[in-house]
């Protein structure tokens, strides 16, 4: 039997996974709300799946935070004491990521071994061309996509379904946070 495995994005109202500029971390829009949801659906036991990408740039951000950035949320803080398989083929153990360690080969094979011989639910937060690449092979098994009440159209980075393939989308949750921030989760199908 094989597990679910989520993709769980940050997004704004357009499409972008971040901005440049003097934006904030959640667009300056987080709110209480949105910071007790994300600590429930990390406190469930799973296993956090990064791109090598990914990976570095959480690490990067960690290390460079103040005890009070957002990067050290509690969320955050129990995303990062999960099990976490990174998939690389650059990056070596030790990570500087307790319990981490590293899968080497095609994220595609990798992810589709997890799936079936890991015992708790698989998770992913960013790693987005890996991600588009394991939609486009049918192993996403839920989007969970929060959107932040932000148009970044000049400022806007790292487009979260550029070159994607076409999907047909199922809505299996909705919720709104703190009055202004939405979380859609969807069951993605091949169009």
């Amino acid at each position: 039997m094989t597990v679910t495995y989520t993709f769980d994005v940050f997004a704004s109202l357009d499409g972008f996974g971040s901005a440049t500029g003097d934006w904030t971390g959640y667009w300056g829009k987080q709110g209480p709300e949105l910071l007790q949801h994300r600590l429930a659906c990390y406190s469930e036991e799973q296993r956090m799946v990064f791109g090598a990408t990914t990976f570095r740039d959480f690490v990067r951000m960690l290390a460079d935070a103040g005890a009070e950035a957002d990067v050290r949320d509690p969320w955050v803080t129990r995303m990062r004491n999960l099990p976490a398989t990174v998939i690389s083929n650059t990056l070596t153990e030790p990570l500087d990521w307790p319990g981490a360690t590293v899968e080497r080969g095609d994220a595609v094979e990798v992810v589709a071994r997890l799936k079936e011989q890991s015992k708790v639910p698989l998770r992913s937060h960013g790693s987005l061309a890996m991600n588009r690449a394991l939609m486009a092979a049918g192993l996403v098994d839920r989007v969970q996509v929060t959107i932040f009440p932000v148009i970044t159209g000049r400022t806007g980075a790292a487009p979260i379904f550029k070159g994607a393939a076409d999907f047909d989308l199922e809505l299996l949750e909705s919720r709104t946070l703190d009055g202004r921030i939405q979380e859609l989760v969807y069951r993605p199908t091949l169009h």
